[in-house]
């Protein structure tokens, strides 16, 4: 028999190896071979070319509980153990074939490969994480580190800095490293060698070959990088060449609290590539951020109105862009010409979709390397200089008052195995990634999935956190599908992140703000292998996750749903006559928005019929509890983010077809209130306060610059430019095309323009007044509170937030509290509240300085305490007196 392809066999500890339990346990004699020249087979039931130790492992029945403990996936499996005498030659074998097999009459029966990165763990790991890989400019020259415990042998290849993007290796300057206890290998360079470019030799067994590979790679710490990722580059951080001016003392503003993040997510080359205003060879890219163009001026202007934080898209170095302008080809023009409900422009779009210039970036290939292909040219991507750029893009951001968020994938790898782009699995194969019950790698996030558990791979993530941190002065981070990592990774990265300090860092390292993608799927989920970063099981890491109840509740149903119909709050839900209207559907929005708006706390009560009370972690949300959040800073509320249909397109799908753009904007706003008046930290997608459009598309990862056009000028908000990509948006064709071809569904300049000073009227009402932003608990059950709920006086399509500033003490010197109300129904709305009979309240100053005439119509009657609030409108009174509360 052939040698099979798959590794069932789990190697623990020097002494133990989990196998899974087979009709032949108990029966069978079980022995582990292992070959340094890879070497190993079987022919007519034997066993060929073992060059190396062979070990009789004895069956010491199922695996204690000690041991399922740490990993719940191996519950079940049988434990073998080596003889003592045999643990001293394990760290050999790892560094070559491994062969499990199974005997009966003492001929092989089965015969499985062994996964080895736990064992690695238990020899290496405590040493190794404590050392500092990479290189790292010392006095006596230049040390670079690498670890790669399995290797047989580790050499480093040396070329000058004038050799090019990818020097041939015949003429590299060799190295040897040496290996140390802790499985690293070293070499120390003198000072000479700044800026050179380097690649590591590394010779090591692969499975996936069965063959011993001279493997030539990058270092997966690298800082900088020659054209298109082909070398490392020793790029001394410090060199002022690499500084634009002003670096040192340039940081993001200081939040007071973390419930005062208010982050606008924008991609790099969105941000700038149609803006006209800003030099050709500039857009697109890093240095774009620094001129004043159309975008300059408008995150400008959000910033003064309040928002605090840009988030930018992967721009850690990926596999998915040609860095070379030149090798990259664009759709042709004339694009503009064709129908809006066509299906051509998408197909020319797919010619060059993987050689054009646009991608999200969500493909890892180094983690703490800027991408080449924002930087202004091909020479410019080469070592430091691609460093200036991306400092300059920081600086400038920092110059207009914002903080920078960088999204970061720790959870999958664009290559694995032998390919091209795979850094880490060809360094220690089979360590990185994390490997099903036969050795495959998984790939639920759709990536080659990393394996944070090992304690190298959380080492590789918490060092490139402090890394953009220390070295590129990055305010915060977003970790895409956060729920493939540990929350003893997150707390990791939270713990070394406290740990820094202006006088040793320049910066207070508790201010870096952390959220991601608390989802919970795929091979980790329901914690089957560690407890997850995943919703409710953050908050001891301050690191806050997506909060889709919500999200949902106003936009409807589930971005992933395939026909996308079903309704929400502000998208037509409350649209109906009285007596066609969905009440219980209208209702159970309405519970769900009023636990967002209150930090979506588990222990949030609200009433929600007569008599009637609930708790947040007692209201269901699709089998799971829908309040989750300790602290408001648990999570992060949006209403639409890159992926799945902007608003707008939710907007256009869902609301009636014959609604008014004005009445479309009005929900627009009315949808952005609902998670800007929250009390947590707040996300936009950029072009939102824009009416934005991706003419429908609901996944434009690789759809070009064409239907992610972002036009800062409100001409063009990206509506009806032709039926989206055909692979995730095909089988909506037919409703989507008569949308396209409507012309009343076109917004024009006044209609963006009037959206955006709506939304900015937003931003000044959030940080008008603390109470928009208690930033604890206590202070949200004491003070926010929703006077009609659960009463007869309650109207569906209606939410009335009452922010009482007279109960406990008072956080807000200018006013007793505020009301705020939400009409979604395209009528005006009566709601009495006997509660404030008496009390004298008035339209909040924003709205009658504001854009929106219509707000204006709201009225408040103190005798009667009596609320006229129009249509489709959301409004924010001052409350100026009461009785204080105790």
């Amino acid at each position: 028999m052939s040698l099979p392809l798959h590794a069932r066999a789990v190697w623990l500890e020097p002494d133990v190896i989990a196998l899974p339990r087979t009709a032949l346990a108990g029966s069978a004699s079980h022995r582990l071979h292992c070959s340094l020249r890879g070497d190993l087979t079987l022919l007519d039931g034997h066993l060929h070319g073992c060059a190396g130790p062979c070990v009789q492992l004895t069956d010491a029945g199922a695996l204690p509980r000690e041991l399922t403990k740490p990993y719940p996936h191996l519950a079940g499996h049988q434990l073998l153990r080596l003889p003592p005498e045999a643990t001293h030659s394990v760290p050999e074998m790892l560094t070559g074939q491994l062969i499990l097999t199974s005997e009966q009459h003492g001929a092989p029966v089965e015969a499985t490969g062994v996964q080895t990165a736990a064992v690695l763990d238990y020899l290496y790991a405590e040493d190794a994480r404590s050392n500092r890989y990479g290189a790292h400019f010392r006095a006596d020259g230049i040390e670079l580190r690498l670890w790669a415990p399995t290797a047989q042998s580790v050499a480093l290849l040396t070329w000058p800095a004038e050799s090019g993007a990818a020097p041939d290796v015949s003429t590299a300057v060799r190295h040897p490293m040496l290996r140390a206890s802790d499985g690293s290998w070293s070499a120390v360079l003198s000072a000479d060698w700044v800026n050179a470019r380097y690649l590591f030799e590394v010779q090591v067994f692969v499975a996936s070959t069965s063959e011993v590979e001279r493997n030539l790679v990058t270092d997966p710490y690298s800082v900088a990088l020659t054209l298109d990722s082909q070398r490392s580059v020793l790029v001394d951080l410090g060199d002022p060449r690499w500084q634009p001016s002003g670096w040192l003392s340039s940081w993001g503003p200081a939040l007071r609290q973390l419930v005062d993040a208010t982050v606008y997510e924008l991609h790099v080359r969105d941000f700038s590539i149609s803006d006209d205003q800003v030099p050709e060879s500039l857009r697109g890219g890093y240095l774009a951020f620094g001129r004043e163009g159309h975008g300059r001026r408008h995150l400008s202007m959000l910033a003064a109105a309040g928002l605090n934080t840009v988030h930018l898209l992967p721009c850690f170095d990926s596999t998915c862009i040609p860095e070379d302008p030149s090798q990259r080809r664009e759709p042709g023009w004339g694009l503009g010409d064709l129908p809006p409900d066509s299906a051509e422009q998408q197909m020319r779009i797919a010619l060059t979709a993987d050689v054009d210039g646009f991608n999200w970036g969500y493909d890892p290939w180094h983690w703490m390397t800027p991408e080449g292909s924002y930087t202004s040219s091909a020479a410019r991507a080469d070592g430091g200089h691609r460093l200036l750029e991306f400092r300059t893009m920081i600086s400038s951001l920092h110059d207009i008052g914002l903080r920078v968020v960088l999204d970061q994938v720790y959870t999958g790898a664009a290559g694995a195995g032998q390919d091209t782009t795979s850094v880490l699995d060809r360094i220690v194969p089979g360590y990185y990634h994390r490997l099903d019950q036969d050795g495959q790698i998984t790939r639920s996030t759709v990536h080659y999935n990393v394996a944070a558990e090992h304690a190298m791979a959380e080492k590789l993530m918490v060092d490139s956190v402090l890394h953009w941190v220390r070295q590129h002065h990055v305010d915060g981070f977003r970790f895409d599908l956060m729920g493939h990592s540990s929350a003893a990774n997150m707390l990791a990265v939270r713990t070394a992140l406290d740990n820094l300090t202006v006088e040793e860092d320049g910066i207070d390292g508790s201010q870096v703000y952390l959220y991601g993608e608390g989802w919970n799927f795929g091979e980790v989920a329901d914690n089957a292998r560690f407890q997850q970063a995943c919703q409710g099981q953050t908050h001891d890491s301050r690191v806050a996750t997506f909060t889709d109840r919500l999200r949902d509740a106003i936009r409807g149903g589930r971005p992933m749903d395939k026909l996308g119909t079903r309704q929400g709050f502000a998208t037509g839900l409350c649209e109906q006559d009285e007596p066609h209207r969905p009440i219980a559907d209208i209702d159970a929005a309405t519970v769900m928005i009023r636990l967002g708006l209150a930090g979506n706390l588990r222990s949030y009560r609200q009433q929600v019929a007569a008599d009637r009370w609930r708790r947040g972690d007692h209201l269901p949300y699709s089998g799971q509890q829908a309040g989750y959040a300790d602290e408001p800073w648990d999570v992060i509320s949006y209403v639409g983010a890159h992926d799945n249909e902007t608003l707008w397109d939710t907007l256009l799908f869902k609301l009636p077809a014959g609604l008014s753009i004005s009445d479309r904007v009005r929900m627009n706003t009315l949808a952005l209130a609902l998670v800007t008046l929250s009390q947590t930290p707040v996300l936009w997608h950029a072009g939102v306060d824009l009416l934005r459009s991706k003419s429908l598309d609901r996944n434009s990862y690789n759809s070009g610059d064409w239907f992610n056009r972002l036009d800062w000028t409100g001409q063009d908000n990206g509506f009806a430019r032709g039926l989206p990509p055909a692979a995730d948006n095909a089988a909506r064709w037919n409703r989507m095309a008569p949308l396209l071809a409507n012309p009343a569904l076109r917004c024009g300049i006044d209609d963006v323009q009037q959206a955006r000073s709506a939304a900015l009227d937003l931003l000044r009402l959030r940080f008008s007044s603390p109470l928009f932003r208690l930033g604890s608990a206590h202070l949200i059950r004491q003070k926010v509170h929703f006077p009609l709920s659960g009463t007869p006086l309650h109207r569906p399509g209606t939410i009335l937030m009452h922010l009482d500033d007279t109960r406990g003490e008072p956080v807000d010197s200018t006013r007793a509290g505020l009301l705020v109300g939400f009409n979604a129904q395209p009528a005006s709305a009566r709601l009495l509240l006997p509660t404030l009979r008496g009390i004298n309240c008035r339209l909040h100053q924003v709205h009658l300085d504001g854009a929106d005439l219509v707000v204006r119509n709201t009225t408040w009657d103190a005798a009667t305490g009596r609320l006229d609030l129009p249509g489709r409108t959301v409004a924010v009174l001052d409350v100026l007196g009461g009785p204080r509360h105790g």
